[in-house]
């Protein structure tokens, strides 16, 4: 079977770049009378070409999204089980080389930790974690998931990438989803802001998906962290690495999220700036290219830009997100990933999605009925 990296290498990032730049109206007004588009529509619709449609892309969307996905928004909020890590990541405050408080939870704490998360209303968790291959690995997310699995309908993960047989015990512990972000498809680029660690190894990890995959988990997410390279470039990548990965994996659903950089100890400033008007022209490019996909906001996206996003193309969304080890109760002082912008109450958000005409969903519907529809 070809792998992904035999499809990234046909690819010069030059080339790609100048298709993009270089896409005309008529190329994005094409794109726009499809039902049917591909990556070469993708492509012009994140052009700089494409911006004067944003308002025809966004009603196109609205109207996909509603269509596929109802008007619901699904919560999950983040556990974080870790601040440790092996890795150096220059654009992160869990990075091996700064001098911080490394904390890693406990089974009561993490515990404390669930129970507060339970209050909210939460039924849908993230457990995330620095990556620690020597202490926070395979046994401690099983006996992790072991400790909350009656108590949320949904456990996902997003920790350093694994073995297909690490990911087969997680499939067989009830992960519902595992999430893992190539950071950037750039590979010069990407080595700059990974000089030490597992995570510098390129190649390990652009196969991640490929090894969940193979592992049956029912739902994979990707993404990049847009500023450390061209956002265009870099989100034309991630659609070709989905469109790989259905095609091979077509039995699994898929998610894309959009993390910008946010300020963390000891990051770097964006070499690349995505402006709001960017990264809502981008999400309609990922729906209009792709109607099954899920599209995810975090709340490293300010509350302005994450309620106006609602009614156009967003499925799921976290909510009262803390992103340090023991954030909600055992230790709100440790050092967090990075900040929050949106730092509204679960309450408060789910009323927000209510006002929008809009229902908070709690949960995945689809596992309710996983016996009827798989």
């Amino acid at each position: 079977m070809t792998d992904f990296k035999t499809i990234l290498d046909t690819y010069a990032w030059n080339d790609v770049h100048t298709q993009i730049y270089d896409a005309t109206n008529q190329d994005v007004l094409h794109a726009l009378e499809k039902d049917q588009l591909s990556l070469s529509d993708f492509r012009a619709l994140i052009s700089p070409a494409a911006a004067p449609y944003l308002e025809q892309m966004a009603q196109k969307t609205q109207q996909i999204t509603q269509r596929r996905f109802g008007k619901t928004i699904q919560l999950y909020a983040p556990l974080y089980l870790s601040n440790e890590c092996q890795n150096i990541c220059t654009y992160c405050g869990f990075s091996m080389d700064n001098k911080i408080r490394r904390k890693t939870l406990s089974d009561t704490e993490l515990l404390l930790e669930a129970m507060a998360l339970k209050a909210m209303g939460v039924n849908h968790i993230l457990l995330v974690s620095g990556e620690a291959n020597k202490t926070v690995e395979i046994n401690y997310f099983l006996h992790a998931i072991q400790l909350l699995k009656s108590h949320f309908s949904q456990i996902s993960i997003e920790v350093q990438p694994l073995e297909q047989s690490e990911y087969e015990l997680l499939q067989a512990a009830g992960v519902y989803a595992i999430l893992v972000y190539q950071e950037t498809y750039h590979r010069e680029v990407y080595r700059q802001y990974h000089p030490k660690g597992k995570k510098s190894n390129f190649d390990y990890r652009l196969d991640t998906p490929d090894r969940i995959g193979r592992a049956g988990i029912h739902k994979i997410g990707l993404g990049v962290l847009l500023g450390l390279e061209d956002w265009r470039v870099d989100s034309f990548f991630t659609a070709a690495h989905i469109a790989y990965l259905q095609k091979h994996y077509w039995q699994t659903r898929y998610s894309i999220s959009f993390p910008r950089l946010r300020p963390a100890a000891g990051s770097v400033e964006p070499n690349f700036h995505l402006a709001d008007r960017d990264l809502l022209q981008l999400i309609c490019a990922y729906r209009l290219w792709n109607e099954n996909l899920e599209i995810s906001i975090s709340t490293r996206e300010n509350e302005t830009f994450r309620d106006h996003i609602i009614p156009i193309g967003v499925t799921t969304m976290s909510a009262a997100s803390k992103t340090n080890p023991g954030g909600y109760v055992v230790d709100p002082q440790a050092l967090e990933q990075f900040e929050v912008s949106d730092e509204r109450d679960m309450e408060t958000i789910k009323s927000q999605i209510r006002k929008m005409g809009y229902s908070p969903v709690m949960k995945d519907w689809e596992t309710n009925f996983a016996g009827i529809v798989r």
